[in-house]
């Protein structure tokens, strides 16, 4: 009995050994070839709907799965020739030569020499159709006017290709025109597709329904959140009452994003309207962590290291306010000396929602050491502006400014004091912060300001310019231009040093030292001037995946005059890297001036975030 148990348990591990390779023996290799049809577009989407390609290596099957696997194919090609146009084609497949429904086909496979089974789909498109009629139909008798208002459908016309893709984008448009025309609950009540397969061609019939035209309902503001709710209520609730459209939806959002409290807002709009026929939105928020801190090193080959900490405290005091404290300091010295250390400590504030609901406070102070070629500063500096934004580009700013310190050259710093008027705008149509690649962004501000301390006054004024061209339509190559103006108005030699004008370095023009362009004393130092004038021209491409490269030139000059002076414009030109990231591209870029001056080194290198301009 021992010995019947022992010869029965190790024939049963046999078994067992035996039963994956028995398995994997009666798996059978296959490849597939798609014979092509000749439409370069129709056979990539053919490829990437084979499941006999797709699935070879992946789920391996015997000789009855892979017939079963075979007859399933024609049926996914055949949407693909339909989705194209091509609703008269058909799909042939053969094993091993053999075409499916070949009698015995599996034993057939199965006692094949080894080796891998040749599988050949051939798809035979035949004629493509065309789009013969094109109409729209009102699902009610009272649609009937803003139905035919819509016209022909926009994307598709007859004579077209009978293809899905823009049947569908074209039906899609149509809801997005009825919604931007102030029909919220735009719908298409039926889609009737006709093949005339004797013609060859296809007719297409929308029932629409427009739905009512609507006007928004008052808001309502849900999540949990610490902002006040009755400042929510009346920033959403502007939109009470306007006209329902996307865009005003959108800008609706936007506006409690720009309070700076949330993390992220959602906007959605009601499926039917209340009993006024007004339609119901409702927005959802998500609170920013109340408490920020970071900090920032840096190293500059020539000045040593500097670093940068700031703490932020958000929704302060439950009206989305924003408390910021900052402390940097630079030029820490190569050999660790600190008598050219430049610090600055400052505090921002920042209150939302003001008045209207639309206009921002914005209070500024800073306590500043600046040790500089140009000059040496020793200040205190305080602002406070109104700033509101006028439709979705613009944005006006005004308010006073004020600072006292003492500035000056070789540790001689006099004492001065200046009250100023800040008016200043902002126009932003570009698609991007940080990497814009199409559109147009102006700066401008005018500031007249009033010597306290020895009387009289002057203007300052500075303004840039800057507009983006998309050559090729997909962000592969930009161009950006880049233009600034300032002028001191009515200065005279009183004008503290930090207010006159001066150029070059990163941001400027590139391949110069800061503050290196421009009348200079004997003893080589910048001077600064009344005028300045720059400009910059770059032309960004995209090499591959997340890399590009620039080529550029920037060119500037400041005069002595109020009138900007051309005479001795300086040139640097140069090169840089970009990488993209997804908050904008890191930036390096070496740039060497044209026309160097006597101490200038030969070249620059600029690392940051985002573009140059």
């Amino acid at each position: 009995m021992r010995s019947l148990s022992a010869r029965f348990h190790i024939l049963l591990l046999v078994l067992l050994a035996a039963a994956p390779a028995a398995a994997q023996d009666a798996t059978l290799p296959y490849a597939t070839t798609l014979v092509p049809t000749g439409e370069e577009r129709l056979d990539r989407e053919l490829a990437e709907a084979s499941q006999l390609r797709a699935l070879a290596g992946e789920a391996p099957v015997d000789a009855f799965g892979l017939i079963a696997r075979a007859e399933a194919e024609p049926r996914r090609l055949e949407e693909v020739l339909r989705a194209e146009g091509w609703w008269g084609g058909r799909v042939e497949i053969t094993l091993a030569g053999m075409p499916l429904g070949t009698p015995g086909l599996a034993e057939r496979l199965a006692a094949a020499p080894p080796g891998e089974v040749r599988v050949e789909v051939r798809v035979i498109p035949g004629t493509r159709y065309t789009l013969r009629n094109i109409a729209l139909r009102p699902a009610e008798q009272a649609d009937a006017p803003t139905v035919a208002a819509l016209g022909t459908p926009g994307g598709i016309a007859r004579g077209d290709p009978a293809s899905a893709g823009p049947v569908l984008d074209a039906e899609a448009a149509l809801i997005e025109r009825l919604r931007r025309e102030g029909h919220p609950l735009a719908a298409i009540a039926d889609r009737e597709v006709i093949v005339d397969h004797e013609a060859q061609a296809m007719d297409v019939t929308w029932t629409v329904s427009p739905g009512p035209r609507a006007s928004f309902a008052t808001p309502e503001v849900e999540g949990e959140t610490r902002v006040n709710r009755a400042l929510l209520d009346r920033v959403a609730g502007r939109m009470t009452g306007e006209p329902y459209s996307p865009a005003r939806l959108e800008r609706g959002r936007r506006d409690l994003m720009a309070l700076g409290a949330f993390d992220g807002v959602r906007a959605r709009a009601g499926t039917r309207l209340d009993q006024a026929g007004r339609l119901p939105v409702t927005f959802t928020v998500n609170d920013r962590p109340r408490n920020a801190a970071g900090i920032t090193l840096a190293y500059e080959t020539v000045y040593g290291p500097s670093g940068r900490v700031f703490y932020e405290r958000r929704n302060v005091f439950g009206n989305a306010e924003l408390l910021r404290l900052e402390a940097e300091v630079s030029r820490l010295g190569t050999g660790g000396g600190t008598a050219d250390t430049n610090w600055r400590i400052a505090a921002s504030f920042r209150r939302p929602a003001l008045l209207d609901g639309r206009t921002s406070l914005v209070a500024d102070a800073a306590l500043v050491r600046e040790r500089l070629e140009a000059y040496d500063r020793d200040a205190f500096v305080a602002t406070v502006l109104l700033e509101r934004p006028f439709g979705d580009r613009w944005l006006l700013r005004a308010g006073p400014t004020f600072e006292t310190g003492r500035i000056g050259r070789d540790g001689n710093l006099e004492p001065y004091t200046l009250a100023g008027l800040v008016f200043g705008g902002r126009y932003d149509d570009t698609d991007s912060l940080l990497d814009p690649r199409r559109g147009i962004r102006a700066d401008a501000n005018v500031i007249p300001y009033a010597d306290l301390a020895e009387g009289g006054g002057f203007v300052r004024a500075l303004g840039t310019f800057r507009t983006y061209f998309d050559v090729t339509g997909d962000g592969g190559s930009v161009i950006a231009l880049r233009g600034t103006l300032g002028s001191l108005l009515g200065a005279d030699g009183s004008v503290p040093l930090d207010k006159r004008f001066y150029a070059g370095g990163g941001g400027s023009v590139r391949g110069y030292p800061y503050q290196g362009i421009g009348p200079r004393d004997a003893q080589n130092r910048p001077l600064g001037g009344s005028s300045l004038v720059e400009g910059s021209v770059e032309l960004r491409q995209r090499v591959s995946g997340p890399i590009g490269v620039v080529g550029f030139v920037d060119a500037g000059a400041v005069g002595q005059s109020e009138a900007p002076d051309f005479g001795d414009v300086r040139v640097g030109a140069g090169l840089g890297l970009r990488y993209g990231t997804a908050i904008g591209p890191l930036r390096l870029d070496v740039a060497v001036p044209m026309s160097r001056l006597p101490g200038d080194p030969g070249y620059g290198v600029y690392v940051g975030l985002g573009q140059s301009f």
